[in-house]
């Protein structure tokens, strides 16, 4: 009987050995298939771009090819959760971001079917301010006047609203931070809302700066103010809404990736650093900075506790304007 116990658990051990030798195989020679980065987001788009960034410098660096798929609706939830239900094990990844990661959970309905907790972060990428924009018709010359003019004309002022959008967060705190009367028009997306602003259908909107610089280079536009703690450097002369009399004010729209809970370390390791030597490049870096981006790559811990800030943050904005997310 001893023998026999004896030998089950030799087995046992030997089992457990090849077990741990052949996961740590796996994460050693991690990537040796192509990975799969989800981004919740149609194509075409701002996160689009972004993902396809991501996909091309991580493949330079990892000898593998990663592959963007376009996983958009409900704000980004579809995508995420998709990512958040795949295997753990580093051949699906995530686009993260503010919409899908963070502002979502701060709606009370609908809730998505994942948490923050089902992800591990990885590196953040990039963020960039919004813009407030409007047609050259709209009497406001600056961000000041535009106050002004909104306060002096309450319910007056409609802009264009893509639900759970960093604009749609964005407009929402000045609203609250500014003591603002606007009315939010829905759109689905923000090529339609922005096509509106062009055609003075609607006067303005909150919108990432990549989006609209084009069309204020052009004159097509009028740019009010940016969102980011500092000046952008595309936008020079357009003041941020801290120094325009709110101080402290920030809303910036983020990037990163993340990969489901419970994939190795080893393989969270592997990919931060490649984000953080791709993105160290010249070259790499200069295709997010031209078109107004700050590159910010980080460490899992510091973007962990980035996401978490913005949950939290954005979280109290939602529940103080009472919005939905339908």
């Amino acid at each position: 009987m001893q023998r026999r116990l004896l030998t089950a658990a030799a087995l046992a051990l030997g089992f457990f050995a090849l077990g741990t030798s052949a996961q740590t195989a796996s994460t050693s020679d991690y990537p040796n298939r192509p990975v799969k980065i989800i981004v919740p987001f149609p194509a075409g788009g701002t996160s689009d771009i972004m993902g396809r960034l991501i996909a091309d410098q991580l493949g330079k660096q990892l000898k593998q090819p990663f592959i963007v798929d376009n996983r958009g609706g409900a704000g980004g939830t579809i995508g995420a959760e998709l990512a958040a239900k795949a295997a753990p094990d580093g051949y699906t990844l995530l686009l993260s971001g503010i919409g899908s990661n963070a502002v979502i959970h701060g709606f009370s309905a609908p809730k998505p079917g994942y948490a923050e907790s089902d992800f591990v972060h990885i590196s953040q990428l990039a963020a960039g301010p919004n813009v407030l924009v409007v047609n050259p018709s709209f009497p406001a010359k600056n961000f000041k006047e535009f106050v002004a003019w909104v306060k002096a004309n309450p319910g007056k002022f409609s802009y264009g609203q893509v639900t759970a959008s960093s604009g749609h967060l964005t407009t929402e705190y000045l609203k609250q931070s500014a003591g603002l009367d606007m009315v939010g028009i829905p759109y689905k997306g923000g090529a339609p809302a922005l096509n509106e602003v062009l055609a003075n259908q609607i006067p303005g909107m909150f919108t990432n700066q990549d989006v609209v610089l084009p069309h204020v280079k052009a004159g097509k536009l009028r740019a009010l103010v940016v969102t980011s703690p500092q000046r952008n450097p595309l936008y020079p002369d357009v003041p941020t809404v801290a120094e325009s009399g709110y101080p402290g004010f920030s809303a910036v729209s983020w990037t990163g990736l993340s990969a489901p809970k419970g994939t190795p370390q080893a393989v969270i390791d592997k990919l931060q650093a490649a984000m953080s030597k791709a993105f160290a490049d010249p070259a790499a870096r200069a295709k997010l900075e031209s078109n107004g981006f700050v590159v910010s790559t980080s460490n899992p811990p510091d973007y962990t506790r980035f996401v978490n800030s913005e949950v939290a943050r954005w979280s109290e904005v939602i529940r103080v304007g009472g919005l939905k997310a339908e």
